[in-house]
């Protein structure tokens, strides 16, 4: 299997500085207690890999996932027939493109990937944050007229009027050229062009990507495609009961990866 991370300078576990998310080494892990191996590595110009990261868009990380692809095929121990990718959030945009156009694929697993486009689903994460947050922070937004979704929307528009590959966006330098591509990006080109199996897995906790998606990329595709969306599951693939809320983020990740998932994984795989 290719492991692909989301989005952010993450290293081969889907770690940043500051931030253990530790996703891609948990599934790897996981899976290897299955007998299934995998490969994983660096975003551009983390850790162990060269480049830039903040000059990196949406596309040249498709072209990284498409080199690790490449290198992986060029290993005489693996029979190039059962190889499958799986990717998380802004990995499965990846793993779908992957499998939209590698011939000989085994599979696709999309793990909390989004079906409709980069604003849309942007604006629908600004909405679910909005509501997430406690009623009392809500009420005194309303009184100091702090609209956040009319900040994120002002955000975009100006990401979306600039032409370097990096800009400072209110007094933050952010990465134009991904947001710029990720905005317009529609996932829905590359899942209708999939001709090999798909897992797509969603958690009902999840408040970044639409748990209808799955439902989406169903529809989309006449296939072999298993669609499921997992009770109590965040976004970083963690177990959660109760309401759903960012403010949750940080104890959450003390938990493990929701063993639920590697297991549907791997059967999956392994039922292929």
């Amino acid at each position: 299997a290719l492991l692909i991370s989301g989005s952010g300078p993450l290293d081969r576990d889907s770690n940043h500085k500051g931030t253990r998310l530790d996703v891609m080494r948990q599934i790897a892990v996981g899976l290897a207690e299955r007998g299934i191996a995998s490969l994983r590595y660096d975003r551009r110009g983390i850790a162990g890999s060269d480049g830039d990261y903040m000059s990196a868009g949406l596309w040249d990380n498709l072209e990284d996932a498409r080199a690790a692809l490449a290198g992986l095929r060029t290993r005489p121990e693996l029979d190039l027939h059962r190889i499958v990718v799986i990717g998380h959030s802004e990995g499965a945009i990846h793993a779908a493109h992957l499998a939209a156009e590698a011939p000989g694929l085994a599979g696709a697993v999309l793990l909390a990937g989004p079906a409709h486009p980069g604003r849309q689903v942007l604006q629908w994460q600004g909405a679910q944050v909005h509501e997430s947050l406690p009623g009392p922070l809500r009420t005194v937004m309303g009184w100091v007229r702090f609209d956040m979704q009319r900040m994120q929307t002002k955000s975009l528009d100006k990401i979306e009027a600039t032409t370097t590959d990096v800009a400072r966006i209110q007094g933050s330098k952010v990465n134009a050229k991904w947001f710029r591509e990720f905005l317009a990006c529609d996932p829905a080109v590359a899942l209708r062009a999939i001709e090999v199996p798909v897992l797509a897995l969603t958690g009902d906790k999840d408040i970044q990507v639409d748990p209808g998606d799955i439902t989406a990329m169903a529809a989309l595709r006449d296939g072999d495609v298993t669609g499921t969306v997992v009770q109590d599951l965040r976004h970083l693939l963690r177990h959660q009961t109760g309401s759903a809320s960012l403010l949750r983020y940080r104890s959450q990740l003390r938990q493990p990866v929701d063993p639920r998932v590697i297991v549907m994984i791997s059967d999956w795989i392994k039922a292929r």
